[in-house]
């Protein structure tokens, strides 16, 4: 029996929001030798020279429109790093998972219709489950949760970039320009806040870890997915992260989940299993349609 494109998008994103989470303990582990900024910065550097060695981008569109998704990804990367000075990590990832819910309605906004009633559904279990899901109490509002809700309106804009730009350009170079502008906007920011050096023998390992696992072949999943589905559906799928980051971190660190943070996982799977099984529309891509761009 041959699968259907949507769901070999949907397995794709699920895929990608496997690595985007289970690569968290790599990244916590790695932050002890190297400055955030700088870890982004050499991480999506390494991405950005491995597809551009695999096919060299070209032509003004597909740098205009890569451009504008990679500085909406390093926007994101930017408020998450300041915003975590002044505030908790707790509110960081709650505030963060914000996009889930962001995103159905700027797509709507760019798209100029309502969204599926099933994907705000699923938006709004999502954000419940990662409310449970993510440690907080004591949670209260913090100066740096402003620049928190900046991170999850910036993925949120780059998921509706990926869904509005990529469908009408080559993956892998589009995805090469998206990660080069991301790497290079960091660099500038870590050269401003933390000085660049060359990182340490012992962040090495992690770098091209995250630099080949995620940011070349979790971004191309997420890229390529998003040429068949639309940006809410995207959002919803991609919101698996946060529990993929705690299965791992259960695994690796025998870090645990009370019965809230279960009930928590349980509902963001079942919010991918709502927008996949009940938005019924002809395709996912349809029912979130883009004006092609010129």
């Amino acid at each position: 029996m041959s699968i259907s494109a949507n769901t070999r998008a949907v397995l794709a994103l699920l895929a990608a929001s496997f690595l985007f989470g289970a690569t968290f303990v790599v990244i916590k582990t790695a932050l002890d030798d190297i400055g955030s900024l700088s870890l982004v910065a050499w991480r999506f550097l390494i991405g950005a020279i491995v597809l551009a060695l695999l096919a060299v981008p070209r032509g003004r569109a597909l740098w205009y429109h890569g451009g504008i998704a990679g500085l909406a990804l390093f926007a994101g990367y930017a408020f998450q790093t300041a915003g975590l000075v002044e505030t908790t990590a707790s509110n960081s990832a709650l505030i963060t998972g914000l996009y889930v819910v962001i995103t159905p309605f700027l797509s709507a906004a760019f798209n100029r219709r309502s969204p599926s009633r099933w994907v705000v559904v699923a938006a709004a279990g999502s954000f419940v489950g990662l409310v449970l899901l993510t440690e907080t109490e004591g949670l209260s509002l913090q100066g740096g949760d402003l620049l928190t809700l900046g991170c999850a309106v910036s993925f949120a804009f780059h998921i509706v970039a990926l869904a509005r730009y990529a469908p009408h350009h080559p993956v892998v170079p589009f995805t090469a320009v998206q990660l080069g502008v991301t790497a290079l906007l960091a660099f500038v920011a870590a050269f401003a806040v933390e000085g660049i050096s060359v990182p340490a023998r012992s962040v090495w390992g992690a770098l091209i870890m995250t630099g080949i696992g995620v940011s070349v072949l979790a971004f191309l999943l997420q890229v390529w997915a998003q040429t068949v589905i639309g940006a809410s559906t995207a959002a919803v799928i991609l919101g698996a992260e946060p529990a993929f980051g705690v299965a791992t971190a259960w695994v690796v660190l025998g870090e645990t989940l009370d019965a809230k943070g279960w009930i928590g996982a349980a509902l963001i799977f079942a919010a991918i299993l709502v927008v996949v099984t009940l938005q019924r529309d002809q395709s996912f891509k349809q029912a979130e349609a883009v004006t092609p761009a010129h």
